[in-house]
């Protein structure tokens, strides 16, 4: 690690008269404002990267074929065809390279080179050739497996991707550090915005984390016990995420000791949310964006971290730095613009000529995903309605519960980040809105369970019957026992029937 840090540099000066003179005055001091973030900064932010990645590809790589595999729930092959077939395949629109080797074998060793890449740039190795290649791989994963890699987290880590391309990690960069404060700021700031304009009002009002921790897509058993919290600290925690988000993260471009307190803060605020509920490795990334908060001797001060770079390496030959400075300034101006033109279609009111003149904007920045809006939780449902899938064998209907769902209500919720199990994930949207459409991941799922039982076994908590006679979904609506429901049957949640599908009959072949 210290090597890369110090590639390039300088011996280190020998203790002399000069040293001691130096040692006995102290540390210089960093000026109040500014980046103040070098190389020992920019390493660290690599380094968390690539876990993150690593965490990214590893999760997928467990599910890649029952999500898209051409025994899973949305087939590449199937899709890229039909796009062949319409002459809708072009890397412009679908910018993957797996389009072009859909089998089962490139989808799932893709993935283990995606890990790979993660582990060369975990050593310290070209790391921003590193994040180059992953975030061109990624977004390849991202755009073939469609619903099921459409999450913030997913956009946010192919962001984080493309500005990590152009930090280094061996000198100081300011633009690049100060780009990478304002993704962090985007984050929190737009997600704040989004809470403020919630339709119903639930932010504003203090009712939303009353009802957060019950409906929260996959929560973890702490939920149970957070959930049971006065009301009154429910209505506190509304307001204090709204102040968490959309005053706290003017301090991301503060004075050192607001910076470090706003840093404190938004990890407190992280290692909660990673407590309560799963969400894949967004906590993870979330956090490793907060090392912009701190200054280049916060973080050669700790371990391995302590040395420092011995001089300041040019960036790039003397006749180029002026033309690459520029670049790098037409760059950030470009991102920022993309940005503010997200922005302004998610939170504002576009109309006129300007908006017809940006909708190209927009259209590529949804394709290519590497310049995003965020809006997460913009408002907190009220129900929890859980599909549940049920196979009828030998003339009895049995309950197939899904690994990571609540299912069983006797079960406790699980802590599975940082992996994220997409179908169950998503799953929960469908709850939301089942009395309007049935997805075509979820008709898909059903053909399997009677058709082909093995391919989405792992999906489910104990072995599917061969050979079922028909297949429904039943849908409840869930909420956490109360304390002395708890505390006389041992549940965690109770719930009632909603509804179910019309059977499906299984081809008896």
């Amino acid at each position: 690690m210290t090597d890369v840090i110090s590639k390039g540099a300088a011996q280190e000066p020998r203790e002399g008269p000069a040293s001691l003179a130096a040692m006995a005055v102290g540390p210089v001091p960093t000026p109040r404002w500014g980046t103040h973030s070098g190389a020992a900064v920019g390493l660290l932010f690599h380094r968390a990267l690539a876990a993150v990645f690593l965490i990214a590809w590893l999760s997928l790589a467990s599910q890649i074929l029952v999500l898209v595999g051409s025994r899973g729930l949305l087939p590449l092959v199937d899709f890229v065809a039909a796009a062949r077939a319409d002459g809708a395949l072009s890397f412009r629109t679908f910018p993957s390279l797996l389009a072009w080797m859909p089998g089962d074998r490139p989808l799932f060793w893709g993935t283990l080179v995606g890990a790979a890449v993660s582990l060369v740039a975990l050593s310290g190795a070209r790391p921003r050739l590193c994040a180059a290649f992953q975030t061109v791989w990624y977004l390849g994963y991202v755009t073939i497996c469609r619903d099921f890699l459409g999450f913030q987290w997913d956009n946010l880590l192919l962001e984080c991707g493309l500005l990590a391309t152009f930090l280094p990690a061996h000198r100081p960069a300011p633009l690049a550090h100060l780009m990478l404060r304002a993704l962090l700021f985007k984050l929190y700031f737009e997600s704040g915005l989004a809470k403020w304009q919630s339709p119903l009002h639930d932010w504003r009002d203090g009712s939303a984390m009353s009802f957060y921790y019950e409906t929260a897509p996959l929560p973890t058993a702490l939920a149970w016990y957070a959930h049971h919290l006065p009301r009154g600290w429910h209505a506190f925690e509304s307001y204090a995420t709204l102040a968490m988000e959309l005053v706290l993260p003017f301090g991301i471009f503060g004075p050192r000791r607001i910076r470090l307190g706003a840093a404190a803060l938004l990890t407190l605020f992280q290692v909660i949310n990673l407590a309560t509920a799963n969400y894949a490795f967004f906590c993870y990334l979330t956090m490793a964006l907060h090392v912009f908060l701190l200054d280049e001797h916060d973080v050669t001060a700790i371990g391995k971290w302590r040395r420092r770079p011995k001089r300041a390496i040019a960036n790039g030959p003397p006749g180029l730095r002026r033309p690459i400075r520029v670049a790098a300034w037409v760059g950030a101006g470009l991102w920022a613009f993309v940005s503010l033109t997200e922005a302004w279609f998610h939170f504002g009111e576009p109309s006129g000529e300007a908006a017809t003149i940006l909708v190209p904007v927009l259209e590529w920045s949804q394709t290519f995903r590497v310049v995003n809006a965020f809006h997460l939780f913009a408002a907190v449902t009220r129900e929890r309605i859980e599909p549940e899938v049920q196979l009828l064998h030998h003339g009895v209907w049995t309950a197939q519960y899904f690994k990571f769902k609540p299912g069983d209500p006797a079960r406790a919720p699980r802590l599975v980040a940082p992996h994220q199990p997409r179908v169950d994930f998503l799953l929960w949207f469908y709850g939301l809105s089942y009395q309007r459409r049935q997805p075509a991941y979820v008709a898909a799922l059903q053909a399997r369970l009677c058709d082909d039982p093995a391919a989405v076994a792992s999906l489910f908590g104990s072995d599917l019957p061969s050979a079922p006679s028909a297949v429904r979904i039943v849908f409840w609506a869930y909420r956490f026992t109360s304390i002395a429901e708890r505390n006389a049957t041992g549940a965690w949640w109770t719930r009632r029937p909603l509804g179910a599908t019309q059977p499906s009959a299984c081809d008896p072949r």
